[in-house]
């Protein structure tokens, strides 16, 4: 399945899931030299929908961030176009020192992580890529992984996965990090961006009350934990089984965002573990 947004090319990968919508949206810029953005999962067909699109014109492989529905088809799609691929780092990369910390304890979490994954050439805020009719400007967009790049075309914003349209973006420590989450947010309000293009779901074309709505969302959840925590210290899996009412296979999720605000709140001294900091820990309000 394909679709095009005025000079853009949408392909979307067959990797439909609770947590990836309708599938990965593998995007190729250009005409000349076509850069194509997340190559998305290693589908032997999806990648052979890339390569004729591509005409034989693929020279830039653009990774927003190093999960495998997103960049594990990077390195077969770089075998078959001779392209090179830009990243803003490996999968740990962009880790904050406290989600560092917390790496070395057992999360649970890093699901999605693709550890194999290591870019020819490395992206920092604000370089810019460019082809013969198309330029992008890489953007730091860190909280659904310490590594994640957006891509600024033009009045446009292809965001990966740090906003999407149909759902709130699962923010999974060590990999995401809720403080950095909403300075992107804010970030990208800033920009002021027509329309954002997500890896996953349809493009959005009310930017601005989309990332506030998300920030909002956010803010409400935190509450409703700092509420939570005044009855008593609790961990992250009993506070989402309290407040999510969700479906039992994505509690593991719910758990995983939980966790996310409790570091947070942590981080600027409105709660603290009760003991040694580690993803099973009790977080108590302060």
């Amino acid at each position: 399945m394909d679709g095009r947004t005025k000079d853009l090319l949408r392909i979307l990968a067959p990797n439909p899931s609770p947590l990836t919508g309708p599938g990965t949206n593998t995007f190729l810029l250009g005409g000349e030299g076509v850069a194509v953005i997340d190559p998305g999962p290693d589908d032997p067909g999806h990648l052979a929908a890339i390569v004729a699109a591509g005409r034989g014109r693929i020279s830039h492989i653009l990774v927003t961030h190093a999960h495998r529905d997103h960049s594990a088809g990077a390195p077969a799609l770089a075998r078959m176009t001779g392209a090179p691929v830009l990243a803003f780092g490996d999968a740990l990369a962009g880790r904050s020192p406290m989600m560092q910390r917390l790496a070395g304890a057992a999360t649970g979490g890093g699901e999605g992580l693709d550890l194999d994954f290591a870019p020819d050439i490395a992206l920092r805020d604000g370089d810019m890529v460019e082809g013969a009719d198309w330029c992008l400007t890489a953007l730091h967009t860190p909280g659904h992984a310490g590594g994640h790049l957006s891509f600024l075309w033009g009045d446009q914003i292809l965001c990966g996965d740090v906003v999407m349209g149909w759902s709130s973006t699962i923010i999974s420590p060590p990999d995401g990090d809720l403080g950095d989450y909403l300075r992107t947010l804010d970030r990208l309000a800033q920009f002021g961006p027509r329309r954002l293009l997500p890896a996953h779901g349809d493009p959005i074309e009310s930017p601005q009350a989309r990332l506030a709505e998300l920030a909002t969302h956010r803010r409400l959840r935190t509450a409703q934990i700092l509420a939570a925590l005044r009855e008593g210290p609790a961990d992250a899996a009993t506070l989402a089984r309290r407040l999510y009412d969700v479906a039992p296979a994505l509690l593991p999720a719910a758990t995983r965002n939980v966790l996310a605000h409790l570091l947070a709140l942590a981080q600027i001294g409105a709660v603290a573990p009760v003991g040694d900091l580690h993803p099973q820990a009790e977080f108590a309000s302060l």
